[in-house]
């Protein structure tokens, strides 16, 4: 197999092992599928030269597919090996077999260090565009969570411990453990056993007044970097104001994705210590609802509170008697039995997991009068301290948590977390799902990879998150207010590259054309000099030497060869590379020759 062939077939490969890491739901995944399929069966039958240099510009057309598919930093890293080897092909097809892969590889990174300026320019002035599609609202889960909870379905509760999301914070503190609630979903309609969303709860129309059109302003105070999933919501500590415009708060505390929901999302906020205005806004009809007939005792406890107990000691009066059972928090619970799930936990079997208490604590509270709602999300995460300083929060989908608010008319929705009653090491500690779980143990395998996750993420919070905001920014501080110059900015600033760049690659390339060869040579006549011979002007290489050869007649020799190994070299036909190197070899010995010599012997000439 000829070398750049075998160049091609390595670069397409590279390609089709980042094919599992995309999602087969985003629109242009197919496309790289048939893409890379389709270079594949072309560059089987490819003998031509033409048919070669289509194949190797293919496999630089699905790099650019998949970089806007996957852009993390690794497969960033992958895909520029994929440019590298694909130029590399390109360059062999044009130079012919006998070129060296070392040299075909270093003017491939001679080629992409010189297009670097020009893709640093259209990055930062390249106005960006909208998204080209979008997603369905309401669509079930793919990661941890679900957008609804069946109280008491689940017998069996097995942990996920793929990542979620990673949280980096500016002053580089984490929040403690016991602060650690990361919100995704609130579900609010309940018929007995299941909990869900309600109609349109992610309408984009129905933003706080707030958030709805107000161009964020400050510095990040914190960064996130979330997995994908189907959920057309990101997770959030219900703090601070999201920087990235796109993004907008729910008036019940979720932050609406207006992007695929099923590509990573990098977002961040700041004014975290300004006050949530999601938390004051008056509760819906259905925070209060329960179904009539279903779970008779929980209801019945839940009339004697309302009965006796303004609103919050009814809250402080749950959390007494939550305390005072036999409550045990366990993965295993088994299944609910009976037509009243809900009562056959509380006042029966008494063992659960996070969802069970949440869904038990709320419907008490409505019971007794009090607004509540179920809040799904995180719980938790793993501080990562990072090699040079700084760090992130790791959550995982092990993480997934359920906890309830409640509505007290003075404080407004208040985050009530009925697990850690029963369960303080739950979180308290940071544990994952499972009970009695120590907290995570790493690896040196696994302590690399959450490093280079951390690397991965500095890199998509310096670039990736780059967005429209952000241009804007850098635009005005060019520009000022006049934005009808930014074109010729931009022409200007291509120009600039283009003029830098382009000189300078070609003295470059002159200047690695001839300096092993000539450095050489400049080496061995800077020898003859320290012996008294000279060149004199406009005197060429071979004259020169049969002239010093008639004063030493001890150097004729020597002389002689070295002016038939740098011309024929030099201006003969094109040498294998084993011929090439000897002849650099044998100048250096040359060198050392002349070099061995006393330079005193330069007077006596």
């Amino acid at each position: 197999m000829s070398g750049h062939r075998r160049l091609q077939w390595v670069a397409l490969g590279l390609l089709a092992a980042l094919l599992p890491a995309i999602d087969t739901g985003m629109p242009l995944s197919w496309g790289a599928i048939c893409l890379i399929t389709l270079t594949a069966l072309k560059l089987r039958e490819a003998h031509s030269r033409s048919e070669l240099r289509r194949a190797s510009l293919l496999i630089l057309v699905i790099t650019g597919v998949m970089a806007a598919l996957l852009p993390g930093l690794g497969p960033s890293l992958i895909q520029l090996l994929t440019t590298l080897l694909a130029l590399s092909s390109l360059l062999s097809l044009e130079l012919g077999s006998a070129v060296q892969l070392r040299t075909l590889l270093a003017r491939s990174l001679r080629l992409l260090g010189a297009a670097l300026p020009l893709v640093l320019v259209l990055f930062l002035l390249v106005p960006r565009v909208g998204p080209l599609w979008t997603v369905p609202m309401g669509q079930t889960a793919r990661t941890g969570l679900s957008d609804q909870l069946d109280t008491g379905s689940i017998a069996d509760l097995v942990a996920v411990d793929t990542p979620a999301a990673r949280i980096s914070f500016t002053n580089e503190e984490p929040p403690p453990p016991e602060s650690r609630y990361w919100r995704v979903l609130t579900l609010h309609s309940f018929d007995g056993q299941r909990w869900e969303r309600l109609p349109n709860e992610d309408n984009l129309n129905a933003l706080l007044p707030q958030t709805a059109g107000e161009p964020p302003t400050g510095s990040r105070e914190q960064f996130w970097l979330a997995e994908p999933m189907l959920l057309p919501v990101l997770p959030w500590s219900g703090q601070g104001q999201p920087l990235d415009p796109e993004l907008r708060i729910s008036p019940d505390g979720v932050l609406l994705n207006n992007r695929p929901p099923i590509e990573r999302r990098a977002y961040g906020f700041t004014n975290l210590s300004a006050p949530a205005a999601w938390k004051l806004q008056p509760p819906r009809e259905a925070a209060l609802e329960l179904p009539v007939g279903i779970n008779p005792r929980l209801q019945a406890l839940g009339r004697e509170w309302k009965d006796t107990l303004p609103p919050a000691d009814r809250v402080a009066v749950a959390q007494r008697w939550f305390r005072s059972q036999p409550f045990r928090y366990t993965t295993q619970p088994g299944l609910l039995p009976g037509p009243d799930p809900v009562d056959a936990f509380l006042f029966d079997t008494r063992t659960g997991f996070c969802e069970h208490f949440a869904s038990g604590f709320t419907a008490l509270m409505r019971a007794a009068g009090v607004p509540a709602r179920i809040v799904l999300g995180y719980q938790g995460g793993d501080w990562v301290p990072q090699v040079g300083g700084g760090g992130y929060l790791d959550v995982r989908q092990s993480d997934a948590h359920a906890w309830s608010e409640v509505w007290l008319a003075d404080q407004g929705w208040v985050l009530v977390d009925p697990t850690a009653w029963v369960s303080p090491l739950r979180i308290t500690a940071g544990q994952p799902i499972s009970a009695g779980k120590t907290p995570r143990q790493f690896s040196p395998l696994g302590w690399a990879l959450l490093q280079w996750r951390g690397i991965d993420l500095r890199w998509t919070g310096w670039v990736m998150s780059f967005n429209r905001q952000d241009q804007m920014a850098l635009i005005e501080r060019l520009l000022g207010k006049r934005h009808e110059w930014l074109g010729a900015l931009l022409v200007a600033a291509l120009a600039l590259c283009l003029g830098l760049v382009l000189p300078l690659m070609h003295w470059s390339q002159r200047r690695r054309d001839t300096d092993g060869l000539r450095r050489e040579l400049d080496h061995c006549l800077q020898r003859l000099r320290l012996l008294g011979l000279e060149p004199r002007p406009g005197e060429d290489l071979g004259s020169f030497c049969r002239r010093a050869g008639q004063q030493r007649p001890d150097l004729a020799c020597a002389l002689d060869e070295l002016a038939c190994t740098y011309l024929r070299q030099r201006f003969g036909p094109a040498l294998p590379q084993d011929q090439r190197q000897a002849s650099r070899k044998r100048l250096r010995q040359l060198r050392q020759q002349l070099g061995a010599l006393p330079a005193a012997s330069s007077s006596q000439a």
